[in-house]
């Protein structure tokens, strides 16, 4: 059992299991009966994905120093009471079932997916 990590949009892989839309908007232009079967997601669970402030920061973040400053207020968020207790739970869950979660940005290392794995790892998760 595990989670994996993934970019929202790309085909799924085996034992992938639900996944989980960490994103702040749905696909755009995709009707909702759609994100499923477009690989997007089965569930869509915004509480996990920047602010809709961060986000527009976010977009600076290609440089290493507005990657750091968008990573350590991503983490201030996360560790906002009801993030906080979605991430335990998903922690616990990779214990007993296959889920998966994502974004639709391209690379995962200037991506929040990056800081969830993180969080999820440092909470015990069995991530992939």
């Amino acid at each position: 059992m595990s989670i994996r990590i993934v970019r929202l949009g790309t085909p799924r892989e085996a034992e992938e299991g639900i996944r989980l839309g960490t994103v702040r908007r749905p696909p755009r232009g995709v009707p909702k009966s759609e994100y499923a079967k477009g690989d997007f997601y089965d569930v869509w669970l915004p509480l996990l994905s920047p602010s809709e402030e961060l986000l527009k920061e976010g977009k600076l973040s290609g440089e290493d120093r507005a990657w750091a400053v968008f990573k350590r207020k991503f983490l201030a968020e996360m560790n906002r009471p009801d993030p906080r207790r979605v991430l335990d739970l998903l922690a616990a869950f990779s214990h007993q079932t296959h889920f998966s979660l994502g974004c639709y940005c391209e690379n995962e290392h200037r991506c929040h997916r990056s800081i969830l794995r993180e969080l999820l790892s440092e909470r015990g998760a069995k991530v992939v």
